[in-house]
């Protein structure tokens, strides 16, 4: 969280302390040190006995007028020069000096440390007015969540509800986000709860950081119940019904997570390649396998799904599944022309054996052998089943001897043998 020091917010913040600017400095009215004035800044808690409005002394008054006059030329150096030469024993204006001196150092860069160190001295003990020592215990806090010096945050946004007796939604969430930067994610949930109540208009930041805060610890339920909360708060946020849907997966909850994926589709909402493919996969987990494959194939023709060896073997796996053997194959084929696979291949010829499809199953059994199967045998078998239906008893003769070379097809190619031998005798054909 970067904070924006502007030079109208520098000038503001002196005027609001109740002092009189002129050509010879800043100082109490009328001349008074530790002038009473009507009460200004923050409703304190009931009980808190509220102080009177002290104003700088005449002679550093003065000098913080010098300093504002640099400050208002940018002359930086110069007005933190003549501040940081500011000595005096009176409390309030050592405190009164050193909040100027930090609210200009914070507005610059890489003086963010340097700055914390004069306004939290500014701040301990408490010696300012009551608004002037409000605002400085909630610019402390912000400064130290932009320096991220988080436990100084938490430690000074806390001062500032105790003081003030607010409550604040965006102050709870900073206190949650510091919790999720320190990684400290059980202390996450209380402020972000409260964010959540408190925020009179729905905000989302509280609610995901609520979120990480069980993500990170493995805590599926308890995410599960807040994304709920995030789709049923920001249903027109596509990112939520995916992650709804995601934590639905890591809680085995198979069926809702489909849900969850297909509303977001069906919305438009889905976009990234792995959302695509996790919608596919739940439909086929889900016994729906056609959508699993009409999904994968659409995003594949669209480009959002890269079109290789693996996503078409899935979207052929998801078509063999269907039962749909013709698509499943001629996908499968394409899978093999991409990879030069030999397994590829013979699963192609095995569904265009089942779909009887013999002569183009037995151009992808072949190449299989010519890309090196590793299961020869098998191939050699099959071979002698495509030949055989398609009435090439010879061929069919050729692959079962093939076949029986391997001991793991032989006792089923044996028995073969006879069969192709009687159908060969009856055509007259000669082995």
């Amino acid at each position: 969280m970067k904070l924006l020091f502007k030079r109208s917010l520098m000038c503001s913040a002196i005027l609001s302390f109740g002092l009189t600017v002129s050509s010879t400095g800043v100082y109490a009215q009328q001349g008074q040190k530790n002038a009473p004035t009507a009460p200004v800044g923050p409703v304190i808690c009931p009980g808190y006995e509220r102080g009177k409005t002290n104003l700088p002394g005449q002679s550093v008054g003065k000098k913080v007028g010098a300093a504002l006059d640099a400050y208002n030329e940018d002359n930086i150096p110069e007005a933190v020069k003549i501040l940081e030469g500011i000595k005096t024993d009176d409390e309030f204006d050592g405190a009164f000096v050193k909040r100027f001196l930090g609210n200009i150092l914070a507005g610059q860069e890489g003086e963010g440390e340097r700055a914390l160190k004069y306004l939290i001295e500014a701040a301990e003990p408490k010696k300012l007015n009551d608004s002037e020592h409000a605002s400085l215990l909630k610019l402390i806090g912000d400064l130290s969540m932009q320096e991220s010096n988080l436990d100084s945050a938490v430690k000074y946004y806390n001062k500032w509800m105790k003081f003030t007796c607010k409550e604040d939604a965006d102050v709870y969430t900073r206190i949650a986000n510091a919790y999720y930067q320190s990684e400290e994610y059980a202390k996450i949930v209380d402020p972000a709860n409260k964010a959540i109540a408190l925020y009179e208009k729905p905000n989302k930041n509280p609610y995901v950081l609520k979120l990480q805060a069980f993500y990170e610890r493995k805590m599926w339920p308890e995410a599960v119940a807040v994304a709920e909360a995030l789709v049923e708060t920001f249903p027109e946020e596509p990112r939520w019904w995916s992650q709804l849907g995601s934590f639905y997966l890591q809680s085995e909850d198979y069926a809702r997570a489909l849900s969850a994926f297909e509303i977001a589709y069906n919305a438009g909402y889905l976009s990234k390649k792995s959302e695509f493919q996790t919608l596919s996969q739940l439909y086929g987990a889900s016994g729906i396998p056609h959508k699993s494959a009409e999904i994968l194939e659409k995003h594949i023709k669209s480009g959002d799904i890269d079109r290789d060896k693996d996503m078409l073997s899935r979207l052929a796996n998801a078509y063999h599944q269907a039962r749909d053997y013709k698509e499943a194959a001629r996908v499968y084929g394409e899978a093999a022309k991409l990879s030069s696979d030999p397994d590829l291949y013979q699963k192609q010829g095995t569904l265009l054996l089942v779909a009887e499809q013999y002569k183009s199953a037995i151009k992808a059994f072949e190449a299989a052998l010519a890309n090196g199967s590793e299961d020869a045998a098998q191939v050699h078998y099959a071979l002698m089943e495509a030949h055989f239906y398609k009435g090439d008893y010879k061929q069919a003769y050729v692959h079962v001897q093939e076949a029986k070379k391997d001991k793991r097809v032989r006792r089923n190619a044996n028995a073969w043998v006879p069969y192709i031998e009687t159908k060969a005798k009856n055509k007259g054909i000669k082995l």
